[in-house]
């Protein structure tokens, strides 16, 4: 199987301006665990909360996991929703899935990977410390005989159709 991707924990810096310098922020970086798969036939890797999490029904919650991926060109990792959350409490992701782009790595706030899902149900969605909520899935992709792109990724979310 080709090794194509690392994941890294994003500094305690950046942590920390994503999160708005809150008090608690160190507790929860020491407590950030890298995704991994559970069995050698998982295709996912499961990403874990740091921090107990509580969705209102029919609210949202974006989780700072500060997780990046260094992914070999011609990679990207897909995130979507663990099934047992999807079917007990229909989450699902904000944008329905995360697309994780190989040149996301060299973005300014160091390529933090930010996750925003959903409770869809009518009950409390509540996810322990340390349980996996989601799982990224590495995907080969192919461009365009004649794509043309030259510019280089900077920003985070929404930033690579601006100009």
């Amino acid at each position: 199987m080709e090794k194509i991707a690392k994941f890294e924990k994003i500094s305690y810096e950046q942590f920390l301006k994503d999160n708005n310098n809150d008090n608690n922020d160190y507790d929860y970086y020491d407590k950030i665990i890298l995704p991994k798969r559970a069995t050698t036939g998982s295709a996912g890797y499961d990403f874990f909360l740091p921090y107990e999490l509580k969705i209102n029904p029919k609210e949202c919650a974006t989780i700072k996991t500060g997780i990046r991926v260094k992914i070999n060109e011609g990679w990207l990792l897909q995130i979507f929703p663990r099934s047992s959350l999807g079917f007990k409490y229909k989450m699902a992701l904000a944008n329905t899935v995360g697309i994780i782009d190989s040149d996301y790595y060299n973005a300014l706030n160091e390529g933090h990977i930010m996750i925003k899902i959903y409770n869809n149900s009518d009950e409390i969605l509540v996810i322990e410390e340390g349980k996996a909520f989601v799982q990224g899935i590495f995907v080969p992709y192919g461009i365009t005989i004649d794509d043309d792109a030259s510019e280089n990724r900077t920003g985070g979310f929404g930033s690579s159709d601006k100009k």
